[in-house]
């Protein structure tokens, strides 16, 4: 057996939570990895919402996405994550079995736009409240850098606040590794 790094970890938890048919929110587009990962798992009967506040990330999504063929599956929105309950109607909902968010900056962007706190734990907040039961938040979180290490500090106290009784909440990542490795956050709704 071997320890799967971080991100195969994240990508482990997504193949876990969804089936063919299923519905799945990426809500940090960034270059698109992940919602062609997700696009692959929810099949041709699925549907991936895929969100970033930069057209760039946007942009290099749908590229992604047309290259391997998967843009039907998805539907892009240059939003914020915050923005979920505007944009998703009312009975896509229920059919929403993961969500997944890498917080920080857009690799090969600019750095000095990164994902903010308030309107993370507002996008969680909306997701814990419209999810199904069994429905996961995957939450991977760069902290090397300075809004990384304050969005953090917010993010682990509010999640270890949530009642053990509706959600279960793990954390993964690598104690002993330098210069703040990123790690996970995984919410399932019970």
């Amino acid at each position: 057996m071997k320890l799967l790094g971080i991100l195969p970890f994240s990508r482990f938890l997504m193949d876990q939570a969804l089936n063919e048919g299923d519905y799945a929110i990426d809500c940090t587009a960034g270059n698109g990895h992940d919602t062609l990962t997700l696009a692959k798992l929810v099949g041709d009967k699925g549907h991936v919402f895929s969100l970033d506040i930069q057209k760039q990330a946007v942009e290099a999504t749908e590229e992604r996405l047309l290259k391997s063929g998967y843009r039907k599956r998805v539907s892009l929105f240059q939003h914020s994550h915050s923005d979920l309950t505007s944009i998703i109607q009312k009975d896509d909902w229920k059919k929403i079995k993961a969500a997944v968010f890498n917080l920080g900056y857009l690799p090969g962007g600019d750095k000095s736009v990164v994902t903010q706190s308030v309107t993370t734990i507002e996008a969680i907040t909306s997701l814990l409240d419209h999810l199904p039961k069994n429905a996961f938040i995957i939450l991977v979180i760069y902290h090397g850098h300075e809004e990384g290490k304050k969005e953090r500090d917010r993010i682990l106290p509010f999640v270890q606040t949530l009642e053990q009784e509706t959600f279960h909440v793990l954390q993964y990542g690598f104690i002993n590794q330098e210069n703040n490795p990123p790690f996970i956050i995984a919410i399932e709704k019970r």
